[in-house]
């Protein structure tokens, strides 16, 4: 599926930004972001006493001079993370085609601010019950850019199983990075499952809820048959005959209020980040905006 916006200019307007992370995660040695343990860099952190077996060379001997006393200098460290991305490529995710597209470029927006901060990227991209990788891993923008064309090959279809998928994915990483999940949420699968696996792996969580136009304030009016999308077709025990007016609609919204309220809820719970948006809402908005106030980009 064709992305419309992904060009030289959509990118452009990227670069100002990068993914920030929690300081107590691990990473891998080499990268941009500051943790909390002390390392090798330049930046100044702070004292501590000089222990038995201590390097010498860290021993501040002005401060020697007018305490007589040794204490050590500590350095910041700064280490390279890995950012997955897990992507529903369901059947209801292209049942909107501006819903797919918009999936799609958040999740390129994304990776794109985890390359140009020298992190690791994984993408990949859930259905018909499992998933597929093929990027495979991504580092630096070159890789970047020769390889995310080819997201317009990326095909919809069946359901995307978070709960039985995201423990399946080789080497999940642990305590190394961010892991965000785009979906619509609109599936009986236990996602739950899914965001609480990879907390246990102690990865920060980013959780996104993509939503066409359609699936806020659907325009149905009169009697209709709902087929599942994700269903056996015609006859699906899940599709259901119903006559819509606008009692129906107005129940409608607040189910979906209540609904995105209950993800909210049970991602706050455990520490993860949530966002709900629209498709109306243009993608630098949500990344320069809504992220931002989260503090997962600077």
């Amino acid at each position: 599926m064709k992305v419309s916006f992904l060009n030289n200019g959509f990118f452009d307007r990227l670069e100002t930004l990068s993914v920030h992370l929690r300081p107590d995660l691990s990473g891998y040695y080499g990268g941009k972001h500051p943790i909390r343990k002390y390392g090798q860099t330049i930046e100044f952190a702070d004292y501590r006493k000089y222990e038995l077996g201590d390097d010498i060379r860290r021993i501040d001997w002005n401060l020697f001079a007018r305490l007589k006393k040794y204490f050590l200098k500590l350095y910041t460290d700064e280490r390279q993370m890995h950012v997955r991305v897990f992507l529903d490529c369901s059947a209801s995710m292209a049942l909107y085609p501006k819903k797919a597209e918009y999936a799609l470029g958040l999740a390129v927006a994304l990776g794109f601010l985890a390359v140009q901060n020298n992190d690791k990227l994984s993408m990949y991209f859930l259905k018909d019950g499992t998933f597929v990788d093929p990027f495979g891993l991504i580092v630096g923008k070159n890789a970047f850019f020769s390889r995310i064309g080819a997201i317009e090959n990326i095909a919809f279809g069946g359901e995307a199983d978070f709960a039985k998928v995201v423990p399946r994915i080789p080497d999940e990483g642990t305590n190394d990075g961010l892991s965000i999940l785009i979906t619509d949420f609109l599936n009986e699968n236990r996602w739950q499952t899914g965001v609480e696996y990879l907390l246990y792996k102690k990865r920060q969580v980013l959780v996104c809820q993509v939503l066409a136009q359609e699936d806020i304030a659907p325009a149905f009016v009169g009697r209709w048959e709902l087929v599942d999308a994700e269903g056996g077709g015609a006859g699906d025990a899940r599709n259901v005959n119903l006559r819509i007016g606008r009692p129906t609609l107005e129940r409608y919204e607040k189910e979906l209020q209540a609904y995105i309220g209950e993800i909210d809820s049970f991602c706050a719970s455990r520490g993860a980040a949530f966002l709900s948006v629209g498709t109306d809402t243009p993608i630098e908005k949500v990344i320069f905006s809504e992220l931002a106030d989260r503090d997962l980009v600077r």
